[in-house]
């Protein structure tokens, strides 16, 4: 088989960007390890900057999200037995996120592909890369007891943090940079109405705890536990009782408590791949880092190096130049590192380290109390918040 841009991945990421490619008449496979099922069966995260809507509109895969997707003008910091609301449209001249879950938005984007008779191969095992670092790159799957071979002209690696395409790359040719935080969130998905119209963030000396939802009558809740925490140790109502005590006294008489049809622990982590690009393949999103959730950052990071990658691509086709491709990896990590420091910081901000202890609790109360009570600061958070520009 032949194409021009073989993706690796069939994650929001990757989707995205054969839709984008395919608008401007180039060509695109898909090459996916897991089956479609299995990948529609993930459960992330869902809020997502205005950008990001945006890019989904101009494949035309928004429709199912204006509909059903939530605006949120705001979002509220709780401490202290507290609720502060951070006014995201007055703070930043009207801009806002939309909750809408990320397997929604994978669901989307894999019905248009297959609307536009688009080749994706689920199941496609041993998936192999090379020569990348020359002129004839190709890539080579197992599917049904026999070996393929896919040349192109580029790689797109949107495989997530555990796929092929990083692993590909040389011994030395990438230098990354990791956080692992010593705690884990444990989320649970309950057929409930949401405690509140918009999301909260709770600081407690518990620990963090957020309320989130995916529509008017599905929740999506976490509590921050132990790194080494089971499951199992976890009926539901260990959890909702746990939660309430992290919340505001108003926000848990609002929690309606429900069978959860969902529960699972994720670890936490910072981690970034410099550099993105090797010769003719690009790593996109999770491929190259990964942020704690803490800032809703994940999903709209792999976004704008979609962006960025159809930009220099479709430069690049058109005849007009490769600087575009050349530049990727220089202006993809210069916005990741800032999204990469936001997340940090509202991950120290909330959490409670092993270590905080009393004054660690007191030194993130005042920093809490600063942020609400100084419009300043709350205008850099809610710039940060909303996305920082594309």
């Amino acid at each position: 088989m032949r194409t021009q841009v073989a993706i690796i991945g069939s994650g929001p990421s990757g989707l995205l960007l054969g839709q984008l490619l395919a608008g401007i008449g180039i060509e695109t496979i898909i090459l996916e390890r897991s089956s479609r099922e299995h990948v529609l069966a993930r459960v992330r995260a869902g809020v997502l900057e205005q950008g990001t809507v945006e890019l989904l509109g101009e494949v035309g895969a928004a429709a199912r999200l204006h509909a059903e997707g939530l605006p949120h003008a705001g979002f509220s910091l709780a401490f202290k037995d507290r609720l502060h609301r951070i006014d995201l449209d007055a703070l930043t001249g009207g801009r806002h996120v939309t909750v809408y879950g990320q397997t929604e938005v994978t669901h989307d984007l894999m019905d248009k592909r297959a609307a536009a008779g688009l080749t994706t191969i689920y199941e496609a095992a041993d998936v192999a890369l090379h020569d990348f670092d020359g002129a004839a790159p190709f890539v080579t799957y197992g599917k049904d007891g026999i070996t393929h071979r896919v040349d192109c002209d580029f790689i797109a690696g949107c495989d997530g943090y555990h796929g092929v395409s990083r692993k590909s790359v040389p011994d030395g040719a990438l230098k990354t940079f990791e956080r692992q935080y010593p705690f884990g969130w444990l989320g649970v998905l309950a057929e409930v109405p949401p405690a509140d119209h918009e999301l909260v963030y709770a600081n407690h000396e518990r620990g963090f705890a957020l309320c989130s939802m995916r529509s008017t009558h599905r929740s999506r809740y976490y509590v921050q536990c132990p790194q080494d925490d089971r499951v199992e140790a976890w009926s539901d109502d260990r959890f909702w009782d746990e939660l309430r005590r992290r919340l505001p006294e108003r926000i848990a008489a609002s929690v309606t408590t429900g069978p959860s049809f969902e529960k699972s622990i994720a670890p936490l982590r910072s981690f970034v791949a410099e550099p993105m690009r090797f010769g003719r393949l690009f790593l996109v999103g999770d491929a190259a880092h990964i942020v704690p959730p803490t800032g809703a950052k994940g999903l709209n990071l792999a976004a704008s190096d979609v962006r960025y990658l159809f930009t220099g691509l479709r430069d690049f086709y058109a005849g007009k130049s490769q600087a575009g491709i050349d530049a990727y990896s220089g202006k993809a990590l210069a916005r990741v590192w800032k999204a990469v420091r936001f997340s940090w910081w509202m991950t120290t901000m909330l959490h409670r380290f092993p270590d905080t202890g009393e004054f660690g609790q007191r030194i993130q109360e005042a920093e809490l109390d600063y942020l609400v009570q100084s419009r300043a600061a709350s205008t850099a958070l809610a710039e940060n918040y909303v996305g920082l520009p594309w």
